[in-house]
């Protein structure tokens, strides 16, 4: 049965889950040497801004329930949506870093011998990492019914994302030059023919 509390607690698991699949890639690429960074404090403060809407903010609300006045009416078929919405985003991120391998950074950085993966779900999105990171702030606004608590993803996130896009595909058109031109007009961004 599906509760509010039920739904919080699928949240919050469902981001220790992103930790687990995320932490041994994040500590692989510390390892990986970087042959260009473009991030520099502009990527930090996007990623901080994406932390706090992603994690900060629907911790506090799922440690103390607060901020109680941004509350509504809990709906357990939003929640589910959300539980399957929080499953397929999980799934996407495990099999992103999986098909990037060492080619993967937290930063706006390029590796040494660095190469383009354009198949596999790269085949048909350019970034479906960012996608899962969608799915994942759809997933929070459907499982916290709280405006701030359940809406701060999308906005964390997106602020991060419009952002940084352009400035990563830039950093990819410098290093692969016509290469990564061609890959751009088969492929759309975050969802397969549409953006």
């Amino acid at each position: 049965m599906m509760t509010q509390l039920v739904a919080q607690w699928v949240w919050f698991i469902g981001g220790v889950l992103w930790f687990v699949v995320r932490y041994p890639h994040q500590r692989r690429s510390r390892k990986t040497k970087v042959a260009r960074s473009t991030g520099g404090t502009h990527d930090q403060v996007l990623l901080g801004f994406s932390l706090t809407g992603l994690a900060i903010i629907p911790l506090i609300y799922f440690i103390s329930g607060e901020p109680r006045f941004a509350d509504y009416g809990f709906s357990p078929s939003l929640a589910w949506i959300g539980v399957v919405l929080m499953l397929a985003a999980l799934a996407l991120l495990y099999e992103t870093h999986r098909q990037l391998g060492r080619n993967w950074s937290v930063t706006l950085d390029t590796r040494k011998k660095h190469t383009l993966i354009d198949t596999g779900l790269y085949g048909y999105v350019r970034h479906p990492m960012y996608s899962a990171f969608w799915l994942l702030a759809l997933a929070q606004a459907a499982l916290l019914s709280n405006w701030i608590a359940g809406l701060s993803g999308i906005v964390g996130w997106g602020i991060l994302y419009f952002l940084r896009v352009g400035r990563e595909e830039q950093l990819m058109i410098e290093t692969f030059g016509d290469i990564y031109r061609d890959y751009m007009k088969r492929t759309k961004r975050v969802i397969p023919l549409i953006y």
